[in-house]
């Protein structure tokens, strides 16, 4: 790796005038923030002082109409030199309605533009970096050749997912261009706390991985920028592999409207800092290359800052959400659910096993949707699963469709959402239940809300299968029970089977909706007797939020699913015998539940015992009960 120096190639003079006035646009932008937030006509502010020049340099590269960007809180200015207007700008950071980044159901600084490839941004710190490599593969898979970029600054660097998005993207040799904006300073944690590389390098720690081309940079410095920038991206393009550059920027502003750089960094710092303007440095550089006048140069600054007042004053009229839409777009609401043809057919197939019948639905989707992908932890032939729910699935469909995922549930779940958001149907297996928590991250913040916090502009249907339950002697870590948790999380459907109809049934419906699927097969299911049934066609779809009654009775309602579906057919059949008639409810979907069905029985007996598998505390089972009284 070559430590990039100061460059005195000239650019011609437009390119160089068009940076400028970019750097000077998003620069005035924050300033109008700050006093609209003095005035308490804004909210909140993450200014990118100090970075433009490595902002604008990415952004002027892109190709707005394929590439695609992943950009961080401070990354205004790769915005605007994407294509993103300063009307656009003005509202997201005010939260207006017609916002076109999350129609103002975020906070400032979340950017987003469905028209520039530039997905809805979320609040956690990282999560880009793996959405951002299962873009590229998607376009990997497809056969396009597409860049993508991807930024944070140097205090993400800590969070593991940037780790294993580097891994996956330089095992597979992505474009994708990560870009850390290094400006020292993690909010009030300067650089040497954060980071172990050598000389506190970004850069210099990834050093292991053979693919990856690393810059180190002057961040500040737009000529320079702009030919790392094209570096990066012909490197990117020709499927080498993807790009680190590691930019060292200043923060010119205290982190957020909300922070006060001055209570913990150094004057001297602050004073070094100011020195580095990248505004200044290339405004000093055309006025010494006979390019730019000191008066032109404040002429042109004049004519921004009028530009913003106006924008800014416009959008302040623009109307603020209407309270009655807060709740939409937390699911599809297109009516595709509705135009599914439901139980077309009575299941009169062979008798099957649950685990073959979850396999067989897959062969079939795989089948008629080319856009399903599936993968995970040992999910490819020869071992197809450490249950076998996948088997045949690679041998069949290739190892493009069907592959092996790095053993990390974060980057399963990472990369599922990005290929999802360019279009394909990922289907992915977590291997047991009891380790989906290093993805609960990327489902919890990231999937179940990328429709609702774009405002219905960006969707990722993600599948994702997992085996959970007990009954198996799997002890602490191979019994648990999650539901309860997911359920609590808005934007994901949770579908629970008891039998190898409903389970082929139902993942055949998750893979043809349009929402995000949590599908949990119970293990001790797999290969039971009793949960065998006979197998439905390759047309049978069954609808979400439609319980099934097993069992009709009078005297008493029963309601559970999973595996205590057959513990309570088991207890119902023992009580037949002493005279009582007890009707069972297989509640089969989680999320959305079937209280009508639920409520009917009730009314019907009068009496009802709610039996689910969990701890004793705060189990879904609480949810049913809450709903009934």
């Amino acid at each position: 790796m070559k430590n990039q120096k100061q460059s005195k190639t000239k650019l011609d003079k437009e390119k160089l005038l068009n940076g400028l006035k970019t750097m000077i646009l998003s620069r005035e932008l924050d300033l109008k923030i700050l006093r609209l937030l003095k005035q308490g006509k804004a909210s909140f502010l993450i200014a990118g002082a100090g970075h433009e020049a490595t902002q604008i340099a990415f952004g002027e590269i892109l190709d707005a109409k394929k590439d695609w960007a992943y950009p961080y809180y401070r990354d205004q200015a790769v915005l605007l030199a994407m294509g993103v207007t300063p009307k656009e700008i003005m509202l997201t950071m005010l939260g207006k309605a017609d916002d076109p980044a999350n129609g103002g159901r975020q906070l400032a600084n979340h950017w987003g533009s469905r028209r520039l490839n530039i997905p809805s941004q979320s609040s956690p710190t990282g999560t880009q970096f793996l959405q951002a490599v299962g873009t590229a593969l998607a376009y990997r898979k497809t056969g396009e050749n597409n860049v993508v970029y991807v930024s944070a600054g140097e205090g993400t660097s800590s969070q593991g997912e940037f780790h294993e998005a580097v891994n996956w993207a330089s095992r597979e040799k992505l474009p994708v261009i990560f870009v850390i904006q290094n400006n020292k300073w993690a909010i009030s944690v300067p650089v040497e706390n954060q980071t172990g590389g050598k000389k506190h390098s970004i850069a210099e720690m990834m050093a292991g991985y053979d693919n990856l081309k690393r810059m180190i940079v002057d961040g500040t410095d737009y000529v320079e920028m702009a030919k790392v920038a094209e570096d990066a991206y012909q490197y990117a393009k020709s499927g080498k592999g993807p790009v680190l550059i590691e930019a060292h920027v200043v923060r010119l502003f205290s982190h957020s409207s909300s922070d006060d750089q001055k209570k913990y960094r150094p004057q001297k710092s602050l004073e070094e800092d100011l020195k580095k303007d990248p505004i200044d440095l290339l405004k000093n550089l055309m006025i010494n290359e006979k390019l730019l006048t000191e008066e032109e140069f404040e002429k042109i600054k004049n004519e921004i800052h009028a530009e913003v007042d106006e924008v800014a004053d416009w959008a302040l009229k623009q109307p603020d959400p209407a309270p009655e839409t807060a709740d939409k777009f937390v699911f599809d609401e297109s009516g595709l659910k509705d135009t599914l043809e439901y139980e077309k057919s009575t299941p009169n197939g062979k008798p099957v096993v649950m685990v073959d019948a979850i396999n067989h639905a897959l062969h079939e989707e795989m089948e008629r949707n080319e856009k399903i992908y599936v993968f995970g932890e040992d999910i490819a032939d020869g071992k197809g699963g450490v249950f076998t729910a996948t088997k045949g699935l690679s041998t069949k469909y290739g190892d493009e469709r069907v592959f092996n995922s790095p053993l990390a549930e974060a980057s399963i779940e990472g990369v599922a959402i990005g290929m999802a958001m360019t279009g394909l149907k990922p289907c992915v297996e977590i291997q047991f239940g009891d380790y989906i928590w290093p993805g609960f991250m990327q489902m919890r913040n990231e999937l179940a809300t990328i429709r609702y916090r774009s405002n219905d502009g960006w969707k990722a249907p993600v599948v994702t299968r997992t085996a959970v339950g007990g009954f198996i002697g799997g002890g602490l870590y191979h019994s648990q029970n999650i539901e309860a948790f997911f359920a609590h999380i808005p934007g994901i459907l949770i579908a629970y089977p008891s039998n190898a109809a409903d389970a082929k049934g139902l993942l055949k419906t998750a893979l043809r909706l349009d929402d995000p699927v949590l599908f949990l097969e119970h293990k001790a299911l797999y290969r039971q007797s009793y949960a065998t049934s006979p197998e439905p066609d390759a047309d049978y779809l069954l609808p979400f939020g439609k319980a099934n009654v097993v069992r009709e009775g009078n005297d008493l309602t029963v309601v559970t699913y999973g595996a205590m579906v057959h513990e309570t057919n088991f207890a119902a059949k023992k009580l037949e015998e002493e005279g009582y008639s007890i009707e069972i409810i297989d509640i089969r979907t989680i999320i959305p539940l079937d209280e009508e069905t639920i409520h009917n029985s009730v009314k019907k007996t009068g009496k009802v015992i709610v039996v689910h598998e969990d701890t004793l505390t705060g189990g879904f089972g609480a949810e049913i009960a809450a709903q009934l009284f």
